[in-house]
């Protein structure tokens, strides 16, 4: 008989604004904490450095954190122009220092080389990994590995403000391009170097800015809970984001009631309007039930590919 896990069965995804100098994965633990949630996982690391948008899936929310670590980005990044360090950030050593001299137009040159698809090769402080090894461990050694430029997708590159030696950026990226690098790239281009001084991530898909709460918001909502002796549930699920918010990007198809139960046996059914060769949104009767994603199978029929666990009250 399986083991019932530990903390409670809340399924949804919070959109935390983390503070900065706190890792990602400290983050991701004291929401789970707050939640008392049994399982729980975050949508791709920030820099402890970074503040900003990091959604954290809850439950069932999990199995779809991948379409999450996968989309599109938005960062609003301050540089200071003149010192390089060997992080391209403000946390590491200075490695040089050199006199900021260039015009305007120059700027623009520079920064226009970086808009649309280039080819990035991924920092030494990066957490891609080497052999099994996170590429940072290797930096923290002083050894030097090979890597291999990827492709990314700059969107858009919007020149905010350059006040004395600080350049402010607003940059919207496909996934896994390094805002560090840019950076530290931009600053070699223009002569003088470059590192990032601030770095806040604004965007992540298409989740609205203003559904943002801090780990203190959270605390303050389970200390009231714990105050009026109410459970902390009460006020902390209303934050909760809707987990096919991680999918909301495909199309729907509705399975109707008749054929929901063989399709939550895993096996594929026939319905109308079935994409080829792309992912869907899967969801249930007149209620329009969220219950996962699937795809067309070689007989032509829906096949489910991830689906959630209906727990009791969902059932």
């Amino acid at each position: 008989m399986a083991r019932r896990p530990r903390g409670r069965l809340v399924d949804g995804i919070v959109l935390l604004d983390k503070d900065t100098g706190m890792s990602s994965n400290f983050a991701l633990q004291r929401v789970k904490r707050i939640y008392n949630a049994a399982k729980a996982g975050h949508t791709g690391a920030l820099d402890p450095l970074a503040t900003g948008m990091l959604p954290i899936c809850l439950g069932e929310a999990t199995k779809f954190s991948q379409h999450l670590l996968d989309a599109d980005k938005r960062y609003l990044v301050t540089a200071k122009l003149g010192v390089r360090t060997d992080t391209s950030d403000s946390d590491g050593e200075v490695v040089q220092t050199r006199p900021v001299n260039f015009t305007e137009q120059q700027l623009e040159e520079a920064l226009e080389h970086f808009r649309g698809e280039t080819m990035q090769v991924p920092s030494m402080y990066s957490a891609l990994k080497y052999q099994g090894q996170p590429l940072y461990k290797y930096a923290r050694e002083g050894k030097e590995v090979p890597r291999e430029a990827r492709p990314i997708n700059v969107f858009e590159l919007n020149f905010i403000k350059l006040e004395g030696d600080e350049l402010t950026l607003d940059i919207h990226c496909s996934k896994g391009t390094y805002i560090r690098t840019i950076t530290d790239d931009l600053g070699e281009m223009l002569g003088c170097g470059a590192h990032v001084i601030m770095l806040r991530r604004t965007g992540v898909a298409g989740y609205p800015y203003d559904k943002m709460v801090t780990l203190e918001q959270l605390e303050a909502l389970l200390t009231q809970a714990q105050e009026e002796e109410r459970p902390p549930k009460e006020l902390l699920d209303p934050l909760l984001l809707p987990m096919d918010t991680a999918v909301s990007g495909l199309k729907e198809i509705n399975v109707s009631d008749e054929l929901a139960h063989y399709l939550m046996n895993g096996n594929p059914v026939q319905v109308a309007n079935l994409p080829v060769d792309e992912l869907v949104r899967i969801t249930l009767g007149e209620a329009k039930q969220f219950v996962g994603i699937g795809q067309m199978n070689d007989d032509g029929l829906l096949a489910p590919k991830r689906l959630v666990v209906l727990h009791d009250e969902q059932a």
